[in-house]
């Protein structure tokens, strides 16, 4: 698979919805960051994936970076149960509830793809809405784009993808 053979190369990033819910669409009303008895987390369904997902990557040689996660739990649970380790990062925050948060985050989100060359591959877990804007295409939960730095991009002008699309998973 040429999304793997990407990844097990490194100095890509691994750009991942996270895992499969309990039905619904957002949070409940009145939810709260650090409470996940208050959040809509991940089925049992999509703790199976998460896992599964990182024994494939693993089989395939895939070797991680920093795996940075949005506080919802259900990203954090993702990329734990996937990759043993998560690590805060607000940037990838949901911006559902509001989206005046979305140019400054996605322009963060972006700069930090441009510039990354390894070690490893950087793994980035969080929202549908924030990978679309980030990349300018949906992903189902649990899917991930497999994205290349483009070179000279992280000294691309503001609004610049800086990265190639070249896989899904």
């Amino acid at each position: 698979d040429t999304a793997l053979a990407e990844l097990a190369a490194g100095g890509r990033v691994l750009l991942l919805r996270h895992a499969a819910t309990t039905p619904g669409i957002g949070d409940p009303a009145g939810f709260r960051l650090g409470d996940c008895a208050t959040q809509r987390n991940l089925s049992d369904a999509g703790r199976d994936a998460a896992r599964a997902l990182g024994v494939r990557l693993a089989a395939a040689g895939v070797r991680f970076g920093p795996v940075l996660s949005s506080g919802w739990c259900r990203c954090l649970d993702t990329a734990t149960l996937a990759f043993g380790r998560a690590e805060r990062w607000p940037p990838l925050d949901s911006f559902f509830e509001d989206r005046r948060a979305e140019p400054t985050r996605t322009a963060e989100v972006r700069a930090r793809i441009a510039a990354w060359r390894g070690p490893g591959t950087l793994v980035l877990v969080t929202h549908m809405v924030n990978i679309a804007a980030i990349a300018g295409t949906g992903v189902a939960m649990g899917e991930a784009l497999v994205l290349a730095p483009a070179p000279g991009s992280a000294s691309a002008p503001p609004g610049a993808m800086g990265f190639d699309l070249v896989g899904r998973l």
